[in-house]
């Protein structure tokens, strides 16, 4: 009973890997049960035992995705310290611009899906993106990290608008420029460089000048 159990979690966790994917990429009315079950490497059939419905798997991939998110930025506090956040922009604006979307970010890839889905849904993204905004505003402090909760909510919103700009263009130079600006409105330098001070002109040199 016990190996029975665990292969049910085994197989039920396969699904919702895929279907992470699977919505990532295609949109929640781009992809059905079908290919939601193909892609797990399963029929349709056994895909019901586990979930009664799409909906319940694009629910549990979503939590997932963001239990993921939630987790990666308390690895990079723990790993990183104060040094946390210009990692973690760093990362989120060339790795996760650049991947697969089926491998995007579930900040990113999935609230417009979200926003068209029913309350009890958006409920529970809602109650995980305050853990995420309140893991950001706790962590190691900085003079770039967000200091609170509402800060976080903005770079979070920044760093995901972003990336959805920058993978909706064709140019990938326009899709660097809008990762840069981002990067510099999110991690702006202390203070500019000083201009060298101009040499003043001898009298010399001045009086030839006059010539």
């Amino acid at each position: 009973m016990i190996l029975r159990d665990e292969q049910k979690k085994i197989t039920r966790q396969r699904i919702i890997d895929a279907a992470g994917r699977g919505f990532r990429k295609g949109g929640y009315g781009g992809i059905g049960v079908d290919a939601l079950a193909k892609e797990a490497g399963m029929t349709s059939g056994a895909f019901y035992v586990h979930f009664d419905s799409k909906k319940a798997a694009f629910q549990e991939s979503m939590l997932q995705g963001m239990l993921e998110l939630q987790e990666a930025v308390r690895h990079l506090q723990a790993q990183h310290d104060k040094a946390w956040w210009p990692q973690f922009v760093r990362f989120y604006l060339s790795v996760k611009r650049t991947c697969d979307l089926s491998e995007s970010c579930a900040l990113q890839s999935l609230p417009a899906e979200i926003a068209r889905l029913d309350e009890p849904l958006r409920a529970q993204f809602e109650a995980e993106l305050r853990k995420l905004a309140k893991a950001i505003a706790e962590g190691p402090p900085s003079p770039v990290t967000p200091a609170d909760e509402e800060s976080a909510y903005a770079a979070l919103a920044l760093l995901a608008g972003a990336v959805t700009l920058a993978r909706a263009v064709s140019s990938e130079s326009l899709s660097r420029k809008i990762a840069q600006g981002a990067l510099q409105a999110l991690l702006p330098m202390k203070e500019k460089p000083k201009a060298a001070p101009k040499k003043r002109a001898t009298k010399k040199a001045a009086i030839k000048k006059r010539k």
